[in-house]
């Protein structure tokens, strides 16, 4: 018997699907999770945002000493400058302000992520150095999209949708002059790299790197700040290194080197 007939017969009727399959990969990849949920804070921006008072700019990817660093949104006003980090994620999420990693719990999976505060820091750091202005009229902002719920208590600058649009508008004293203002978006202008596959590629090879880096630092299975290798000096033990919290003495964990 030819199956060869039967197997076309199959593949004939079923072609169609692979588009679906290809589109279902497409929308479940967190680089469109990434993308959708940009697109939706910048939509959200441009309902919120009084378009004469905030200058939006979005996906700035600027060089660094030892790479790039890339940027959501930047909003430039005379009331200061916001720095936003998008995070389109559902779930339960635990973190605080000092731990390097968060946690992400959908049912029984839990997984983690670097705490968005932390990899936003390096973004205001690279705008102030670009922009000559001091740290205290650069704003971090961390704004959540998606289906989920923070189980601790969050600085007032970690938030939802429109609390991120509410942080941006408490600042209300001017600190900057329209002129400066103009000045601020046409160095970010200048300064960015031309978006393109190639940009982003080498953005992804240099996160890739930090990540690869950072998956050998022993973090605090209680408190997520790191663990610093220290040799006993008393009781029996002494001598012998162990792995100590690095918050110390607020948190007093212990792990056997």
């Amino acid at each position: 018997m030819d199956l060869s007939i039967y197997l076309e017969m199959i593949f004939g009727s079923l072609w169609y699907l692979i588009p679906f399959f290809v589109f279902i990969a497409i929308i479940k990849s967190a680089w469109f999770k990434g993308v959708l949920g940009e697109w939706m804070v910048n939509l959200l921006f441009k309902l919120f945002l009084d378009k004469s008072k905030y200058q939006v700019i979005k996906n700035v990817t600027l060089p660094t000493g030892d790479g790039t660093t890339q940027i959501d949104h930047i909003i430039v006003s005379q009331f200061g400058v916001f720095v936003v980090e998008t995070k389109n994620m559902k779930g339960w999420i635990f973190g605080n302000e000092n731990q390097k990693l968060w946690t992400q719990k959908i049912f029984k999976h839990t997984s983690k992520f670097q705490n968005p505060l932390h990899q936003n820091y390096k973004h205001t750091k690279t705008l102030e150095a670009c922009l000559d202005v001091d740290s205290e009229h650069i704003f971090s902002v961390i704004i959540f999209i998606g289906d989920s719920t923070f189980k601790t208590p969050m600085p007032e600058n970690v938030t939802f949708a429109r609390g991120g649009v509410e942080y941006i508008k408490s600042k209300t004293d001017i600190v900057f002059t329209t002129e400066q203002v103009t000045a601020f978006i046409e160095q970010i202008e200048s300064g960015r790299l031309q978006p393109s596959i190639k940009t982003n590629i080498e953005h992804i090879r240099h996160v890739r790197e930090i990540v690869s880096n950072k998956s050998s630092v022993k973090t605090c299975s209680k408190c997520g700040a790191d663990m610093v290798l220290r040799k006993s000096t008393k009781g029996k033990n002494a001598g012998n290194e162990f792995w100590g919290c690095g918050a110390f003495p607020k948190c007093r964990n212990t792990v056997t080197a």
